[in-house]
């Protein structure tokens, strides 16, 4: 008999991977990517600078702390989010999880902000609509960098920066996939304010999480799409597999990262591709040494941009099943509700 497929699959983009991107896609909304052609010096140097970061005395970590509540970029202690909070409910168990949250590098000039990681808008960047200032401020805040480890800022900028390009050319490929020209998310997307999330999973030796406790809640992301690196500590990542209602790890691949489509792609194609609700679980009580390490890019919109739903992902007869949104406001309600 042979083998059940892989939920998640391994896609490899130095291949044609269309077709099998498409069908990812519209199945379970995960997979793995390899062949991806990031320098393996950049990942690793981030990877050790995110390492350094957590192993500083928390009064050095705290250093680099959010200033404000609203503010999206800098250090959050273990259990100060719950992402299962994020989905609408009032109450919901903290994470057992710090993470350090880098934002873009932006530039100013007289009519605002004019450049977003290189990307230039001369007549600056707003929205016809009027965006709060509120959610500018929080979509471009500047973060806050530790003193006492100068080296993680560059590594992490130029992490980011590969990200973010890795990022287009996973998009270029889904518009192909969705019978659109390769460069049709990107008038969406030229001035987005990703976001990058290095993650830290303590070891839970002498600690008894409540009932109800997760390393990361249940939830959805909230952008396009999401990339992550992951190890293969003990008590990992989980996705909720749509087409069974189970459970299912997402085993670590070496050189890999695991990709997920987030809700606003999921409103773009009209349920035809899927924002799947995932989870990093705790470890079992004799699952030996557990601390976990991953680092999050999540790659957003347009804080002005409108988000509606492609023509080409309405069948014959059909209607949209989602009304426009803005992604600015969108994004900041989401991120309120797992940080409040």
């Amino acid at each position: 008999m042979s083998a059940p497929p892989r939920v998640v699959p391994t896609i490899d983009l130095e291949s044609p991977a269309v077709t099998a991107l498409g069908r990812a896609c519209e199945t379970v909304g995960f997979f793995q990517i390899v062949g991806h052609g990031i320098d393996h010096e950049v990942i690793e140097r981030a990877w050790t600078e995110a390492r350094r970061f957590f192993d500083l005395p928390l009064e050095q970590r705290m250093s680099a702390a959010r200033r404000h509540p609203d503010d999206a970029y800098g250090y959050l202690p273990v259990e100060l989010e719950a992402l299962e909070r994020s989905l609408g409910a009032r109450t919901g168990a903290p994470d057992l999880k710090q993470t350090f949250n880098v934002g873009p590098v932006i530039a100013a000039g007289p009519n605002g902000i004019t450049a977003v990681n290189g990307t230039t808008s001369p007549d600056g960047i707003a929205s016809p609509d009027g965006i709060d200032d509120r959610i500018v401020a929080w979509a471009f805040g500047p973060t806050p960098w530790p003193s006492a480890l100068a080296s993680l800022e560059p590594a992490m900028r130029a992490y980011f920066d590969a990200m973010d390009a890795l990022a287009r050319r996973l998009l270029s490929l889904m518009a192909v996939a969705l019978d659109e020209p390769p460069s049709f998310f990107e008038p969406f997307v030229d001035h987005a304010p990703g976001a990058l999330r290095a993650l830290d999973y303590p070891d839970l030796a002498g600690r008894t999480p409540t009932p109800a406790q997760l390393r990361a809640g249940a939830h959805t992301d909230y952008g396009t799409l999401t990339i992550l690196r992951q190890d293969g500590a003990p008590g990992g990542l989980e996705v909720l597999d749509p087409r069974t209602d189970t459970w299912t790890p997402v085993p670590a691949t070496d050189d890999a990262f695991v990709v997920n489509l987030g809700d606003l792609m999921q409103r773009w194609t009209n349920d035809r591709w899927r924002s799947t609700l995932h989870r990093v679980v705790v470890p079992a009580p004799d699952a030996g040494p557990s601390r976990r390490q991953s680092m999050a890019f999540f790659h957003n919109a347009n804080i002005d941009a409108r988000i509606e739903v492609i023509p080409s992902c309405v069948a014959p007869g059909e209607q949209p099943r989602h009304a426009p949104v803005i992604a600015g406001p969108h994004l900041m309600s989401k991120f309120r509700r797992a940080t409040s």
